[in-house]
């Protein structure tokens, strides 16, 4: 059976720190939670902000969301879909004639679940550090996609690609005539008062307190902290904390940033994979379905999780050192979260 909230007390906070303690043992080089359950809420953490120093990671500190970004680019895309602006079902060539050689055929549902064969240009990036601190155009993001065929017919199936929101984006800026950092910021931001949450374009550092990431490079650890996000644009741009990001996910579930037919788009599962509309979505083995996003960019990785009805919900940050896939206390965190018997 499938269930829509935590079993009994909710999470234990003990079985908590330690399987964050676990992360920072096997990869990770710091870890920070926020859990919502029951009506109450709780922070814990675990490693250090900066490796060789004693300094703990801070319970509020900002990261890198990563790909949790798209999340804030389908809520704007589906809010426009609400004022009618466009539709689900519209083509993507309707509103950006030439953009894709396969847009007449290629959906706005497709894009923002993943079904629409586009290329993920990410591929085409060759780990090369000066990638992460340059520039990048979002038209050019696309067009490196859009150099090879699609991966299959639009529609047919569902494959991960970074280039439907970068398309998803630049709808957001045609149908708006604003800049898509400005939508977000005026949609979403300033309305649930997010004051930690920044989309920072070209700044390549963090702003205010925060952990330092690492990845693994000619055999030692480097720091990766800064770098430039327009590489990841609309799909992963965005920095922000645990608790703006639990504010945003309630609000979310919660009908009080997108109507409930809208709401109910976002989290029905393509017929073709396992997305809905900017979310995926996962039956633990309790029964408890969970959906969320999980972001990912060198040097940091996040989940938001939530239960449907938005009451349990769960914000993580890692900042990686040495990446072990999976991670070791990862999954004894969700199920504690979603599945757990003891008291927070």
């Amino acid at each position: 059976m499938t269930g829509t909230a935590a079993a009994g007390g909710g999470p234990d906070r003990h079985r908590i720190v330690r399987a964050l303690d676990l992360m920072t043992t096997t990869g990770a080089a710091g870890a920070q939670v926020r859990i919502a359950a029951d009506g109450r809420e709780f922070t814990a953490r675990s490693g250090v902000a900066q490796l060789g120093s004693p300094q703990g990671v801070p319970v509020n500190g900002r990261f890198r969301i990563a790909s949790v970004t798209k999340t804030f680019t389908a809520t704007v895309v589906l809010q426009l879909a609400g004022e009618r602006r466009l539709t689900l079902d519209d083509p993507v060539s309707r509103h950006l004639p030439g953009l894709l050689p396969d847009g007449d055929r290629i959906t706005v549902r497709m894009l923002l679940q993943h079904s629409s064969g586009l290329r993920n240009y990410s591929d085409d990036l060759t780990g090369d550090p000066a990638e992460l601190q340059r520039h990048w155009d979002p038209r050019d993001l696309v067009a490196m996609a859009t150099a090879h065929p699609l991966n299959f017919p639009p529609g047919t199936a569902s494959k991960y690609s970074n280039t439907d929101y970068i398309v998803a984006g630049l709808l957001v800026e045609h149908l708006t005539g604003r800049h898509w950092a400005t939508a977000v910021r005026d949609r979403v931001l300033r309305p649930l008062g997010l004051h930690d949450t920044t989309l920072p374009g070209d700044r390549t550092t963090i702003p205010g307190p925060h952990a330092h990431g690492y990845a693994p490079r000619d055999g030692a650890l480097v720091d990766v902290t800064a770098m430039n996000p327009s590489v990841g644009w609309a799909a992963g741009e965005i920095i922000s904390t645990t608790a703006d990001l639990d504010t945003f996910t309630e609000a979310l579930f919660g009908g009080r940033l997108l109507a409930p037919a809208q709401l109910t788009d976002m989290t029905t599962v393509s017929p073709v994979g396992a997305y809905g509309l900017g979310l995926s979505t996962n039956v633990l083995p309790c029964g408890v379905r969970v959906w969320g996003h999980t972001g990912d960019v060198p040097g940091y990785d996040t989940l938001l999780a939530a239960t449907p009805d938005g009451r349990t919900r769960l914000q993580l940050s890692l900042t990686t050192a040495t990446r072990q896939v999976p991670l070791q206390g990862y999954r004894e965190l969700v199920d504690e979260v979603f599945c757990g018997q003891g008291n927070p």
